[in-house]
């Protein structure tokens, strides 16, 4: 079509506008086009608001009425073309094209001289406002077509080799500056609808060859040369057999658009010249070279000679046997080998090639009695067609030759399988040949079968001269008994089993009136049918099978058999022993005819597995690895055969592949903490800080649990957790610092990836001691489970108390003897000396019994509020300050359980800060007292 480069460029042009106002544009004018030949305007809208699909209307302003719109056509009104061009719009000659949502092209199929004058696009406002031009106009002037192409129409008749000359006529008178390109076509005999390019010369006056012609244009076998104005040669030198066919030449006008843009506006073509060429061939003659007798098991060879012919002649040679086609090798060398003889090929028992460009062979390496017979061979010589066909020259036929197998003095049996092959696999059909020579006489044959193993003979079937057949017990439903010709009998044993292995006894029976008794021959055949099961080998195989935790791992069912793929089909089974069990459980099981069948146990891997299979190849490929897929895996094959699933057979063979252990480990942690350690002095009643630094981590989505830890100053207790930030973020408190004040004393933070900071506010003397921060790395396994990669400890941090001057000592507790059960005891606590008279005091009493660990009884607040570790201890013990230094705790009904190590904390108090509150100014402990429990009774 002439508008295809017009719709390139035009998007070109498009492409360079920017958006903004509503602006139109429309290919650059005049545009000369040639009446009867079609056109296409492009005009496209940009910056515009609303939908992203325009519309678009078309008018024309005649040059007989330049100031008058004339409606042409609509993408919006169906009405909108006037009465002078409805028609047209309505046999789709004008129709609008659109390329996108805001760019169309106008069609006119078929050009007339008034369609000449100037074209408007519009498009109607979408926009809030009027902004921009809606419109914009091109000029079309249309032109006389004065394109011509002529050239007599005539008929040669040439030889190959010989030369050719055509001329044709081209000439334009068009007013505006066009130019002309020339081409030369060949259309060949039977392809109407193709055509080849010979040669032509380009409208910048280039020649360029057509691409089966390229080597001969650079050859100088094929030019065009212009002679004068108006006159175009062809000239073809050396005819060749593929330059038969009708030639004509094309004549193609093109004019240059303001865009710069050549585009085609005629084009003729002249009447059509027919050349016909005679191939040069020389006359040959065929015959076969071969003895005419041979010895069974011996090699034949026959050779088909080519007397004659050409110098290098391209021959295609076809042997023929008794009058059927039985092997082809074309002119390109490519064989071609009919059923049974491609067997024997692929055997090595047969070979057909070339043995020189005119000379054949047919060699049957090991003959018998079926290649007796006449043979014949078939010579053409052929020729490439245009196209890359081959076309016949001639053909030769060489007269029949007789090979004939030498007969033996005394008649003789000879028994062979119809494979050559004394050994078929289970499943397979068994085919024996039994053949006697001799005088064609009426024989009879029976046929014993001694299997595998055993002494006793089994009559398998035989035939008598009348032709009627019996079937041994056994053989009925799988063996047939055919009689070939006069002296060849051909037993099939249809499907063999591992049973029908062992030796095949073929008797040949003769009865004649001169004789008293019938003469017989016999001939042995040892037969294997070597089992399926016995060549089937499954190996299991795994690159990982040692897989981190959320990888993947794959298993390999690989098959191995030493038998071809004689229709057979497979059943793959995969089993799974977990790592908990002993017993191993069905998983999938990909059955012959494709289907996917997964059994309940661990339901979880059809979500996660992806089953691949092909012939002999079956994967297993498991994403993203948890511990319940660690464990022993192992494939089940079951062979089948083709064409006995019909009948509902079982698998022929099965095999089971070895086990193969498949573990699954965490991922080795990166992990690394800041372990450096450092003191901090500390102000009473100030806040601090004390972050926990990450170094490394490992890769991957994993998350980090932060654990604080505590060891006060004041006594030599374990390492108290202050709280945890688990792997999800949730935050919580010892058993120490689970009281509000406490929590609202002490709260983490997460700075960033890399940095966790601990606050510890209004700091008191409590608050002295040495802090840590554990870290540890977690992975979310597909099964919803965490696993702990790694820990790391930071190095430990000490917070000291700047001295303020105050100090309290507490004097060791008072004893007063072993208590009695359901007794009552007072444990005293008594402050020898203490700071100012502004201090107020508290009293924490502990206990720590065996197994048990630190427990917090109960606390005698600074203002006289008492607080208790566990409120059921509200009952049984009580306690109060007796004196401004003294502490008392009481025990009522003392219980055995109560016996174990009792020992006070002291605390000083003072009022700091504006406005004031009350501080831990600084603490003691007293000594542990052994508290013994007496049974009642003593």
């Amino acid at each position: 079509m002439a508008h295809i480069p017009r719709v390139a460029s035009f998007f070109l042009f498009l492409t360079k506008l920017s958006l903004g106002q509503r602006e139109v544009t429309i290919q650059r004018g005049p545009l000369y086009r040639a009446e009867g030949y079609p056109i296409s305007i492009g005009c496209n809208v940009t910056g515009y608001q609303g939908p992203s699909e325009q519309h678009f209307q078309w008018s024309v302003y005649l040059p007989k009425a330049p100031t008058q719109e004339v409606q042409i056509v609509s993408t919006v009104d169906a009405t909108f073309s006037y009465a002078v061009y409805a028609q047209r719009v309505r046999s789709k000659g004008i129709y609008v094209e659109r390329v996108r949502g805001n760019s169309v092209f106008l069609h006119i199929a078929k050009l007339q001289l008034k369609d000449s004058g100037e074209y408007e696009c519009h498009t109607p406002n979408t926009d809030e406002r009027y902004y921009g031009n809606y419109s914009a106009k091109t000029k079309l002037i249309v032109i006389p077509d004065t394109l011509s192409a002529t050239m007599s129409s005539q008929t040669f008749n040439k030889e190959e080799g010989e030369s050719l000359e055509l001329t044709c006529e081209a000439s334009k008178a068009t007013a505006q500056h066009t130019h002309l390109s020339v081409t030369w076509y060949l259309m060949q005999d039977g392809e109407r609808s193709q055509t080849t390019k010979i040669i032509s010369l380009s409208k910048d006056f280039t020649l360029i060859p057509g691409p089966s012609y390229t080597e001969r244009f650079a050859a100088g076998d094929v030019l065009l040369n212009k002679l004068g104005v108006t006159t175009f040669r062809l000239s073809i030198g050396r005819l060749q057999p593929s330059d038969q066919g009708q030639l004509f030449c094309e004549a193609t006008e093109w004019i240059q658009d303001p865009d710069e843009t050549w585009t085609l506006i005629t084009r003729k073509q002249t009447a059509q010249t027919a050349l016909r060429i005679q191939p040069t061939v020389k006359d040959f003659q065929v015959n076969i070279s071969a003895e005419s007798t041979f010895t069974a098991g011996k090699s034949l060879e026959l050779v088909c000679l080519v007397v004659g012919g050409g110098w290098d002649p391209q021959l295609q040679g076809v042997w023929f046997f008794n009058g059927k086609e039985v092997a082809r090798m074309d002119a390109g060398g490519v064989l071609d080998l009919k059923r049974g003889y491609k067997e024997r090929a692929i055997q090595g028992q047969l070979q057909v090639s070339k043995l020189s460009p005119k000379a054949f062979s047919l060699k049957i390496f090991s003959v018998g009695p079926e290649d007796e017979g006449a043979y014949r061979c078939t010579v053409a010589e052929m020729a490439r067609a245009q196209m890359g066909s081959w076309q016949v020259l001639q053909s030769k036929q060489s007269p029949d030759t007789r090979v004939h197998l030498r007969k033996p003095a005394a008649r003789n049996v000879v028994l062979f399988t119809k494979s050559k092959l004394q050994a078929v696999w289970e499943g397979e059909a068994l085919t024996l040949l039994c053949k006697a020579d001799g005088a064609e006489s009426l024989l009879s044959v029976e046929w014993w079968h001694f299997p595998q193993g055993r002494t006793q003979q089994e009559f398998v079937a035989g035939m008598r001269q009348d032709g009627t057949v019996q079937l041994g017990p056994s053989s009925k439903g799988h063996a047939r008994l055919e009689k070939i010709d006069w002296a060849t009998f051909q037993l099939e044993i249809s499907s063999t089993t591992i049973t029908d292995s062992g030796v095949y006894e073929c008797r040949v029976s003769e009865s004649t009136q001169n004789l008293a008794r019938d003469w017989s021959w016999t001939q042995k055949l040892a037969v294997t049918v070597k089992s399926l099961e016995s060549s089937l080998r499954v190996k299991l195989m795994s690159r990982q099978p040692q897989v981190e935790l959320a990888h993947t791992f794959g298993l390999s069912c690989i098959v191995e058999a030493d038998y071809p793929n004689l229709g057979m089909l497979l059943t793959v089974t995969w089993q799974f022993q977990p790592a908990t069990s002993q017993v191993f459980h069905p998983l999938v099981r990909i059955t012959h005819n494709g289907t996917i069948e997964w059994e309940d146990f661990l339901s979880q891997f059809q979500k996660k597995t992806k089953v691949l299979q092909s012939s002999f190849h079956s994967q297993l490929l498991v994403h993203d690895a948890t511990e319940e897929e660690a464990g022993v895996y192992q494939c089940q094959v079951e062979v089948y055969v083709r064409n006995s699933l019909c009948t509902g057979s079982p698998a022929r063979a099965s095999a089971i592949s070895h086990s193969l252990m498949i573990a699954v480990s965490l991922p080795e942690s990166k992990l690394q903490v800041n372990s450096s350690s450092q003191v901090q002095e500390i102000s009473i009643t100030s806040n601090t800080v004390i972050e926990c630094g990450i170094l490394s981590r490992s890769a991957g989505d994993l998350q980090l649990a932060i654990v604080w830890y505590f060891s006060p100053s004041s006594a030599n207790t374990t390492w108290l957790r202050i709280l945890q930030m688990d792997q999800t973020s949730v935050v919580k408190y010892g058993d120490e610092f689970h009281t509000p004040g406490r929590k609202q004393k002490f709260y983490p933070e997460k700075v960033s990836q890399d940095l966790f900071q601990l606050h510890i506010l209004n700091m008191e003397d409590s608050d002295q001691g040495k802090y840590l921060c554990a870290v540890e790395e977690w992975l979310l396994s597909t099964n919803g489970t965490w696993h702990k990669l790694g820990e790391k400890k930071s190095g430990l941090t000490e917070l000291k108390l700047r001295p303020t001057g105050s100090k309290i000592r507490v004097s060791k507790v008072y004893w007063p003897g072993n208590a009695t059960e359901h007794g009552e005891v007072a444990i005293h606590c008594s402050m020898e000396s203490f700071g100012s008279l502004a201090s107020l005091f508290s009293v924490t009493w502990y206990r720590n019994r065996e197994n048990s660990g630190r427990k917090m009884l109960v606390h005698l607040q600074h203002d006289g509020l008492l607080e208790y570790g566990e409120e059921g201890l509200r009952q049984h013990l009580y306690c109060y300050r007796s004196s401004p230094t003294d502490f008392v705790l009481k025990l009522h009904r003392v219980e055995m359980e109560d016996a174990g190590l009792y020992w006070c904390r002291v605390t000083e108090w003072q009022l700091h800060g504006n406005p004031s509150k009350w501080v831990n100014q600084a603490s003691e402990e007293s000594q542990h007292m052994v508290l013994r429990v007496l049974p009642s009774g003593n």
